[in-house]
């Protein structure tokens, strides 16, 4: 048995057909002896919607994979370039992109018979900006197992989402007032003052928003293992029913085959006397049979006696 192929088969399942196809599928690994295997696929994790409309995606729409990645590296080299107008076309791009996707892997889950809510088409979404983000995650989701959705690295989507903020930040429309009307020296200074300003300005937001980020992920986070814990805990109590259920049909076989055996013991028992009788009846009838013989061999033996002094009798007197 092949791992890989094992979850190319389990992640393409609806979260719903997961766990069972995964237990069987360990079963079958440790009844052929691979016991190592059987326990990682023991360990894999059920799929949320999200994760599995994801993976969906990849796999029936391969083709819409390179151009999310290309713009990807264009959107990082904007980001760190700060390149205001690049950032901005790039921006548009990403939003139209991000939505066509989700909203296609929505209806791939749709058309497999499971809805995909608001919450888990904002996963979508997130996952999605997580691949533009960054090459590690574009390379996890491209193998079509996730169990998770993936979260956009911090500051990114708030630097991709402000395009505006970026823009006046790389394209300043230069100081007003006294400045302007000053000599050329006043007014060096005014412009390395306000640029001054900017960059400080600049940090000042880039640090508040990948704090709020920051916070954001956490509690996305936060939420996503709850939800996951909660899905865990689901699983395990559903197993758990089965597995008692399962144990009471396995004490009512056993209960129903001791009766059996009971049954049968009494059979045997009697089965085993009745022989006995009939091996003593048959023993009795043969030494009847025997007495029998020899009293008639005895009547035989005094039939002839008396016959021949009979004659003996008969030829004296003649």
């Amino acid at each position: 048995m092949d791992l890989e192929n094992i979850l190319d088969e389990l992640y393409e399942l609806r979260p719903q057909d997961f766990t069972a196809a995964r237990n069987a599928r360990a079963a079958e690994a440790r009844k052929a002896g691979e016991r190592d295997l059987a326990e990682r696929i023991k360990g894999l994790r059920r799929p949320t919607v999200s994760a599995w409309a994801g993976n969906l995606l990849v796999r029936r729409e391969p083709e819409r994979i390179q151009p999310l990645l290309g713009l990807g590296e264009g959107l990082r080299s904007a980001h760190r370039s700060l390149d205001g107008d690049r950032l901005r076309e790039l921006s548009r791009q990403q939003h139209l992109l991000v939505a066509a996707l989700a909203r296609e892997a929505r209806d791939l889950a749709a058309a497999e018979g499971q809805a995909v809510g608001e919450a888990a088409l904002r996963e979508i979404e997130g996952t999605l900006l997580a691949v533009l983000a960054d090459p590690a995650a574009a390379e996890e989701w491209a193998t079509g197992h996730l169990d998770r959705p993936l979260t956009p690295p911090v500051g990114f989507t708030a630097a991709s989402a402000d395009t505006g903020a970026v823009t006046s930040r790389v394209t300043p429309s230069g100081p007003a007032g006294t400045a302007q009307d000053a000599g050329p020296e006043r007014r060096g200074e005014a412009k390395t003052a306000h640029r001054d300003r900017e960059r400080r300005a600049e940090r000042d937001e880039a640090r508040r928003a990948e704090e709020e980020q920051a916070r954001r992920t956490e509690r996305d986070q936060a939420r996503r293992e709850a939800e996951a814990a909660d899905e865990e805990a689901r699983e395990s109590e559903a197993e758990h029913a089965r597995a008692a259920e399962e144990s009471e049909r396995a004490d009512a076989r056993a209960e129903e085959a001791a009766e059996r055996v009971d049954a049968l013991t009494e059979e045997l028992k009697e089965a085993r006397a009745q022989l006995r009788a009939a091996e003593k009846e048959a023993r009795e009838a043969r030494a009847r049979a025997r007495t029998a013989d020899d009293a008639a061999g005895s009547a035989r033996r005094r039939a002839r006696q008396a016959s021949q002094r009979a004659e003996r009798l008969t030829s004296g007197r003649v």
